[in-house]
């Protein structure tokens, strides 16, 4: 027995507890008070627990709650590494935690007691909008603005547009959403692509996205609107409303947006959202699909999904879009708003991609896809030749 008890020294104390498991209950007891300190908006008690560098970053931003759990302690002597999660909630926006992966060094002093000593995104996680600098934050009537490296009356302008999206798109969608929207705006694409854990050439010249889990419970974190503001800054005052009401849209959708939802539907839904009360004609809204059109060049069949990538270059994207924003504007016109909606519903609730459409199209429109495509080409060759 004395023997086996020296063989396990350094892991177990004889009789007693794991050695790993007392330092894993330091840190943890460690971070319950830095997350008891954000909450608190306490500096000095924040700073009392290690580095202190983020803890003005974040301190605008309206946290209903801030926690952390501890997956893994990697411990060498009197430093250690943690992997985390991260939960927070934003008040008043997300009705469940939003869960980050965090990478925490910590050392440990004489007397021993744990502090972190820096505090990053895990390996393959995104940045939290505070990992790149003090967060400003702008209150719209209908919106929350959240942004780095941005001025206040930037961040007031990007809330009057949400504020008039929310509107616009209930008034099209229906209003079975939260109708709020969360706007991420960073300082670059860089900050951007960071935010959302990709290489900045995936969204050049993307003006924003929209992140969430599609099909997403009832309670869930609130989807954000991320902003890219070095391309959504060389769009005039209609292109940014258009925008913001686009990706406006995909909050208010995104319950019934699941993996049986093709792009041209969820994209081309949200175009038509944005434009619905434009008054812009198809071929100034479409400016590619018309090109191609006049010239004889009327697609085959509706975009797939690999359409809506950078393969086929930006023309090719614009084109994928606008085919999707036409078909849907078909719908509206041929069979009514209300059952564009339906059928958008009916599509999403088969929570499988073969046969959601074809199911949707017999049941809400009373056709089939062979012949739903015959009419949308007659309708791009209607709407779009300029000849």
């Amino acid at each position: 027995m004395v023997v086996l008890c020296l063989l396990l020294v350094s892991l177990v104390a004889c009789g007693g507890r794991p050695v790993g498991d007392a330092a894993r209950a330091d840190v943890e007891r460690l971070l319950d008070r830095r997350a008891d300190a954000v909450l608190a908006h306490d500096e000095t008690a924040f700073e009392g627990t290690g580095a202190g560098a983020g803890f003005g970053r974040l301190r605008a931003v309206p946290l209903a709650d801030w926690s952390y759990r501890v997956k893994d302690l990697h411990r060498t002597g009197d430093t250690a590494t943690a992997d985390v999660d991260l939960r927070y909630r934003i008040e008043g926006y997300d009705r469940a935690p939003v869960t980050a992966g965090r990478t925490l060094a910590l050392s440990r002093d004489r007397v021993g007691h744990w502090s972190v000593t820096s505090d990053r995104p895990a390996r393959k996680s995104a940045q939290q909008l505070w990992d790149q600098g003090t967060v400003s934050v702008v209150r719209g009537e209908r919106s929350l603005v959240l942004g780095v490296g941005q001025s206040g009356e930037t961040l007031r302008k990007y809330a009057g547009l949400a504020d008039r999206a929310v509107p616009a798109v209930s008034d099209a969608w229906g209003t079975d959403w939260s109708r709020r929207v969360v706007v991420l705006v960073p300082k670059s694409l860089e900050g951007m692509a960071g935010l959302l854990g990709s290489p900045a050439s995936s969204y050049r010249g993307i003006a924003a996205v929209t992140t969430g889990e599609v099909g997403a419970p009832a309670r869930a974190p609130a989807d954000r609107v991320i902003v890219n503001p070095d391309a959504y800054g060389l769009l005039g005052a209609f292109g940014r409303q258009v925008v913001l009401t686009h990706e406006t849209t995909h909050v208010a959708t995104r319950t019934h947006t699941t993996p049986a939802t093709p792009l041209w539907l969820s994209e081309g839904y949200a175009d038509w959202v944005g434009y619905r009360t434009s008054g812009r004609t198809p071929a100034e809204a479409a400016p590619e699909l018309a090109r191609a059109v006049t010239e004889g060049r009327v697609p085959q069949s509706l975009p797939d999904d690999d359409d809506f990538g950078f393969s086929g270059g930006a023309n090719g994207l614009a084109q994928a879009y606008e085919s999707g924003w036409l078909a849907c504007r078909l719908i509206a016109e041929r069979w009514g708003e209300d059952r564009l909606g339906e059928f958008y519903r009916t599509v999403g609730a088969h929570q499988k991609r073969p046969g959601a459409v074809e199911n949707a199209m017999r049941e809400v429109l009373g056709t089939n896809v062979q012949d739903f495509t015959a009419q949308w080409r007659d309708y791009l060759r209607a709407q779009l030749d300029v000849r």
